[in-house]
């Protein structure tokens, strides 16, 4: 029988609005019981772990495959020699917006060698990206907006203009009314948020209809699908307007908490300046780890969870602990939902109405450095929702003598966020092509949007691409095992708190209710937080509970909100709304 700790992990739900209820608390047990069991080590599960350890709890960690989840890297296999490290790929690149809080506070915690503020010393400020356009040349434009000192509905318009100015073939009146309608989202209420814009698109939002091309295609959906890999159609207004807002404010460069500014990437591959460091120091805190064992079934007997199924190449145990944490993706998680655990908690079955989609990333090894401008690469427009970053130049040392066979001087990591739209090579969606197809589909797009110009990317210089391994084939049938929450309208309704009904049990995750409410590490590791709190509620803990940032907004703005929460209780539209 294998002692730990299950812990499921889920994020506050601690905001205003008719749609938003209060958070269904855990009633106490005022036990002394002090194990853990956290199934799932992805930030989820890392971050409950890091903060229930620090708080003297007992922690077992069961991961059935890699510890840091999506988030890792990984070598890929038999690319190292003479000394130097296999060729690093990963699931798809990362970048720490200046609005994440919680997660670089966690990262300040886990010690680095050289580094006072520990891993977070490993981030790097990005201040340009290029935007990439079918046919036309590419157009390098600074993510941050300077020189201002203040921040009003009007200024905002005006700065919003000017930010996309850049987009070919837009009309003035079409990028004028999307400045506005961003303006009207400042200006919306809690109350309308979560009553109103949740019920919406953010395609309706924008009014997309009637609109030219450019606007559809360039503002509504390739801007959202590539800053939050999102469809438009699909997900709710107030979530791609939540994200939409504080990337905006951590541009702006206004709100001391958001000091990061829009974009930040690691200085080096991920497993490397981030995830084994963090093991590391959370096995030397006295982190258990078990690999290779999943969960399988929850045992609930008299209202509590007695123990829980875990599988594995071994065989099956049972993992006993007096507080149980639920950290696995939602596609993962739902399979633990039985019909005792839903009669248990009714309001757990939600999670089976939310929906997955995929972004998988696909990194290129090159023989030599693009001439590509630093900074993530939008290729705007493309089939497959492109978007890239070179990360040599941006990670410590040398990547030739570090990595690979000597000859590979360039990584570029791509991200594919459109897995059904048909491609311009082969005339197929990502579903539907080989491995092999969707490198050179990938490739081929990037070559279309960004080499009109200039020769930036040349086929010959490829030395080999790796793609996400958790891609696979099978019957000729394409399956995806590390799947995206989507969140599409209403779907704020169907996620879960960190805790629940059931007083041992809980969740976490980014399906959790969180502050940034997306798909996120930031979301995952505000829920690894939340279940700690959770966790110190039920055992009745007098220790001090672990701080959880909220997102900021300007007090300018607060005025306008206070007048429109007032019209939407009567009924009324938004002043800006016609």
């Amino acid at each position: 029988m294998v002692r730990g700790a299950l812990v499921m992990g889920a994020t506050t739900g601690l905001f205003a609005g008719p749609a938003a209820a209060g958070p269904r608390r855990t009633p106490a047990l005022h036990g002394t019981g002090r194990s853990v069991a956290v199934f799932g080590g992805g930030v989820a599960g890392l971050s409950a772990a890091h903060e229930l350890i620090e708080k003297g709890y007992e922690v077992t960690v069961y991961e059935p495959s890699q510890l840091g989840g999506k988030a890792r890297s990984m070598g890929v296999p038999g690319t190292g020699s003479g000394g130097r490290a296999d060729l690093p790929g990963e699931h798809g690149f990362r970048f720490f917006p200046g609005c994440y809080q919680n997660i670089p506070e966690t990262m300040s915690r886990i010690p680095f060698p050289g580094n006072p503020d520990g891993v977070a010393g490993n981030l790097v400020r990005v201040d340009g990206a290029i935007a990439g356009f079918r046919d036309l040349p590419p157009i390098f434009t600074p993510v941050e907006l300077s020189g201002l000192r203040h921040l009003t509905p009007e200024l905002l318009q005006t700065s919003i203009i000017t930010a996309f100015a850049f987009v070919p073939q837009l009309p003035p009146l079409e990028l004028a009314f999307f400045a506005r309608q961003i303006a009207l989202w400042f200006t919306s209420s809690d109350e309308r948020r979560y009553g109103q814009w949740e019920y919406v698109t953010w395609e309706a939002m924008l009014r997309a209809e009637g609109k030219s091309a450019a606007y559809r295609e360039y503002l509504v959906n390739a801007l959202t699908r590539i800053t939050v890999a999102a469809k438009p159609h699909l997900s709710s207004a107030r979530t791609i307007g939540t994200i939409g807002e504080a990337l905006v404010l951590a541009g702006t460069g206004l709100i001391p908490q958001f000091s990061g500014g829009v974009d930040r990437i690691l200085n080096g591959p991920t497993n490397e300046v981030w995830i084994d460091p963090w093991v590391g120091y959370l096995r030397a805190r006295g982190v258990r780890f078990v690999p290779g064992q999943r969960a399988t079934r929850l045992h609930l007997r008299d209202g509590m969870i007695t123990g829980v199924t875990v599988a594995g190449s071994g065989g099956t145990a049972t993992a006993q602990a007096d507080w149980y944490v639920c950290a696995m993706p939602v596609d993962k998680t739902v399979a633990l939902l039985s019909g005792d655990i839903l009669d248990a908690d009714p309001h757990l079955a939600g999670m089976l109405e939310l929906v997955t989609d995929w972004m998988v990333g696909i990194q290129y090894y090159l023989r030599q450095p693009t001439r590509l401008p630093q900074g993530h690469v939008a290729a705007l427009g493309t089939p497959w929702a492109i978007t890239a970053l070179r990360q040599a130049p941006m990670w410590r040392g040398d990547f030739a003598a570090r990595y690979g066979d000597g000859s590979v001087r360039e990584c570029l990591s791509v991200d594919v966020s459109d897995w059904d739209t048909p491609g311009i090579l082969y005339g197929r969606s990502a579903k539907d092509c080989t491995a092999d197809e969707i490198a050179r589909e990938v490739w081929a797009q990037l070559q279309r949007w960004l080499n009109t110009s200039t020769d930036w990317l040349r086929a010959e210089d490829i030395h080999s691409w790796h793609l996400d391994p958790g891609v696979s084939w099978s019957g000729g049938a394409i399956h995806n095992e590390t799947p995206l929450l989507v969140n599409t309208v209403g779907s704020y309704d169907y996620r879960p708190h960190a805790h629940c009904a059931i007083p041992n049990l809980f969740f976490g995750g980014d399906h959790v209710r969180s502050h940034i409410d997306l798909a996120t590490m930031e979301s995952a590791n505000e829920s690894g937080r939340a279940i700690a709190n959770a966790i110190l509620d039920a055992a009745g803990d007098s220790g001090p509970r672990v701080p959880i940032h909220p997102l900021v907004s300007l007090p300018v703005f607060e005025p306008l909100k206070r007048i429109d929460a007032d019209r939407f209780r009567n009924g009324l539209p938004h002043l800006m709304d016609s």
